[in-house]
């Protein structure tokens, strides 16, 4: 028996948040009551989510594990500085229509012509020589569809302009051929991870959400799920260690991702709980920290402290208890 649609109206908002929460919980995301009022919101009111949060908190994992929930179409739109027109929505199918331009042309010369004279300009700029870019294709999906704008801080300004038509009326305006308006609207999802400020007009579209790093309960509970053969004590141990981790003075915090790579990487290796020898913790930093800066500040005494839920005394708190003493 199929699951109901979460946006059924013949359940209750709060019955429909929970079967979104379950469905969700299935394609192996767990989400908050929170998140999961939002993202509900969301569908209902037919409005953008903004989620914004530090790199590898599960943004993109939301909107991937959301298609899956739904069995949407799921159309990712990766965003970096310089995104145009042609990338992000759509583009002419130049080649084609030279084509179409030379093959009429060779048909008159050959005397071979049907009649209908030379071609013209709405015969090659047609939708059919239209090139779909993940824009344009979320709005012309028949069926459902989860539209993801990943990373959109990392377009520029003059991009976010252009994306409001998208998002406020969902559809595209093409000079050559007119507006083209969803038959379906897509749930729309974008992501940042706030390296800049975005617009407020942008901002006032969207439904909002911040995704934090996830409590100790939650990350155990995200590992479990997601890695169910590897020993309980193994996920504790290891997420304890994540989460102490992720308070130092690092370049890169690392996020669930790495959380993961690194607890499947301890398993691989056939360990049932974090090893004693710090040796084996160091050969396997590499899932979790990504810079020369970060691995070098982690030798094996601060990695045993942090493992034994100790943390370092700062040079300030050192002054301090020395003046103490010295009193």
């Amino acid at each position: 028996m199929t699951t109901p649609d979460p946006r059924d109206t013949a359940a209750t908002p709060a019955e429909q948040e929970r079967l979104l929460r379950e469905r969700l919980q299935r394609s192996g995301y767990l989400a908050d009551a929170d998140l999961a009022t939002t993202v509900w919101l969301a569908s209902a009111l037919q409005r953008p989510l903004l989620l914004e949060g530090d790199a590898g908190v599960g943004k993109t994992a939301l909107a991937t594990a959301l298609a899956q929930s739904q069995n949407a179409t799921l159309v990712r739109l990766q965003c970096f500085e310089g995104l145009d027109l042609a990338q992000a929505a759509y583009e002419w199918n130049y080649g084609r229509q030279l084509m179409a331009i030379r093959m009429s042309e060779a048909a008159q010369n050959s005397g071979s012509h049907n009649g209908a004279g030379r071609v013209r300009e709405s015969d090659v700029f047609s939708r059919e020589y239209l090139l779909e870019r993940p824009l344009l294709r979320a709005i012309s999906q028949s069926g459902p569809c989860v539209l993801l704008i990943d990373e959109i801080d990392r377009a520029d300004e003059a991009f976010e302009a252009f994306l409001l038509e998208v998002l406020a009326e969902y559809q595209i305006t093409v000079p050559e051929i007119g507006t083209i308006r969803a038959t379906h609207i897509p749930q729309v999802i974008l992501t940042s991870n706030g390296t800049r400020e975005l617009s407020d007009a942008l901002r006032r579209r969207c439904l909002y959400h911040y995704l934090d790093y996830p409590t100790l309960a939650r990350e155990i509970a995200i590992v479990k799920t997601a890695l169910p053969e590897a020993d309980t004590r193994l996920v504790e141990e290891a997420v304890q260690f994540v989460q102490r981790l992720r308070r130092e003075d690092l370049a890169k915090i690392p996020g669930i991702a790495e959380t993961l790579d690194w607890v499947r990487a301890l398993f691989q290796l056939r360990h049932s709980s974090l090893p004693e020898d710090m040796s084996a913790v160091l050969g396997t930093l590499g899932c979790l920290l990504k810079t020369r800066e970060d691995r070098f500040v982690m030798g094996a005494d601060r990695l045993r402290q942090l493992v034994e839920g100790r943390r370092t005394v700062g040079v300030a708190e050192n002054a301090n208890d020395q003046a103490k003493v010295a009193a």
